[in-house]
């Protein structure tokens, strides 16, 4: 029996940074709940972007934002993992070495960018619908940052390599999409947060379902026996999964859920 679902948002339940979503998957989770299954939607978003997208159901799910650096539920932070500042400090000092790259860097309750790139702003209120503080300078911000993520508009993997290749056993290091690349504290994934919340739960894997499109899904794919990558899905991600579900422009994660329904 199915007790736990989890699923990425961008590339697997919508198109990448929209806030468009089809609304029936709201009626899904409440009767998912009436069933006892938890649902979370486990995103790279921040946690303000996922109770904007979820906000009919936003008091019943879980929140794993920020690649599994914060993990919550509406009004309540459960848990918060920080990069300490002097690793942060230098990771955006790095990023900076590519001028083509703008960081998004994520404190607790808000998203930090030293950009004034108007297109791009106006893209990221109007897809991801943050709270957005533009500052002079990253490393001067007084928060401790949960994420830090590197956005191109050229293929992310082609300028971003040299900071997985610096960063690689210092932080955890995650392609998100084409055109993110997003970091967050060594040790911190969506897999530990599926397991936190399968521990507090006493679910184990063979009851939890995910869905995942890019490499930072790989660690939730393996926590769950029933694993499904949609048809769009990168390589890694459909390795790491062990069913697959119709492409997320086709409701490939809600045909699913609707079967558990019946």
């Amino acid at each position: 029996m199915i007790r736990l679902i989890a699923t990425d948002i961008d590339g697997t339940l919508v198109e990448d940074g929209t806030a468009s979503i089809n609304p029936e998957i709201y009626d899904i989770i409440l009767q998912l709940r009436e069933k006892g299954i938890q649902f979370a939607a486990a995103s790279g978003r921040h946690w303000y972007s996922i109770e904007n997208l979820f906000k009919p159901v936003c008091e019943k799910i879980f929140y794993i934002s920020n690649n599994g650096a914060y993990i919550g539920m509406k009004g309540r932070n459960l848990f918060l993992y920080t990069f300490e500042k002097k690793l942060s400090d230098e990771l955006i000092s790095v990023i900076k070495e590519n001028p083509r790259l703008i960081i998004m860097a994520s404190g607790k309750d808000t998203y930090y960018t030293d950009t004034n790139d108007e297109d791009f702003l106006t893209w990221l209120r109007q897809g991801y619908r943050p709270l957005i503080k533009i500052v002079d300078d990253l490393t001067q911000v007084k928060e401790d940052f949960i994420k830090i993520s590197a956005y191109s508009a050229y293929p992310i993997t082609d300028e971003a390599s040299y900071i997985v290749d610096r960063f690689s056993n210092r932080l955890e290091a995650r392609y998100s999409g084409k055109m993110w690349l997003d970091c967050v504290p060594l040790g911190v994934d969506k897999g530990k947060g599926i397991k936190i919340i399968q521990q507090a739960l006493g679910i184990s894997d063979k009851e939890t379902m995910v869905f995942g499109d890019q490499d930072n899904d790989v660690e939730m794919l393996k926590s769950s026996y029933y694993s499904y990558a949609v048809l769009n899905a990168v390589d890694s991600a459909k390795k790491a999964a062990r069913f697959t579900a119709d492409k997320n422009t086709s409701d490939g994660v809600l045909k699913i859920l609707k079967l558990l329904t019946i």
